[in-house]
């Protein structure tokens, strides 16, 4: 029903929706609490509540980027299971291709689009070799946690032990503030 009576109200909830999404959809383009509830009419302490109390998510932002991966099925699994929202893991055949498939333009605008995406998250954790993490580092200008699984030029897919990597992303997941 759009209209619910309580007490000696009548309110709408089309009218709620709407500012709800008004709201969001403000706060999603970076305009403070207190912008956001001036727009809207109402307190920024209410601003706060509702997103209190929709969070599902306290942490830190994850992104993985791995290669050349032999388990790659089953990090990614862990990984979704573990909520970390960006994952790009290939193995050797699929980094080839990668390369291969692609004129030096439109490999040049993938890797582009790649970064750009990483660098939305707060912690990137690299899987490769040490030259491409310390390449990660220098181009990315965050924070980066490495995992090497070999030296550079890595030939052949490698493990990654999925026990490590679920403790790293639990540890690296967790909230600065509560870091200590």
């Amino acid at each position: 029903m759009e209209l619910v009576r309580v007490g000696d109200k009548l309110i709408s909830r089309r009218k709620l929706n709407t500012a709800l999404e008004r709201i969001f959809e403000l706060r999603c383009r970076g305009f403070s609490q207190q912008e956001t509830a001036r727009q809207v009419g109402v307190d920024r302490s209410f601003v706060s509540r509702l997103e209190t109390l929709g969070e599902i998510r306290r942490g830190r932002r994850i992104a993985v980027v791995g290669f050349p991966v032999a388990n790659k099925t089953e990090l990614e699994n862990m990984l979704q299971q573990e909520g970390v929202e960006y994952i790009l893991l290939l193995t050797d055949v699929e980094r080839w291709d990668f390369i291969r498939q692609k004129n030096g333009l439109e490999l040049l605008n993938n890797l582009m689009e790649i970064v750009a995406r990483v660098r939305d998250y707060d912690v990137v954790i690299m899987i490769g070799s040490d030259y491409r993490i310390r390449v990660s580092e220098a181009l990315l200008g965050r924070e980066v946690v490495g995992m090497e699984i070999g030296t550079s030029p890595i030939r052949g897919d490698r493990e990654v032990d999925i026990d490590t990597m679920r403790a790293l992303v639990r540890q690296l997941g967790k909230d600065k503030e509560n870091d200590h």
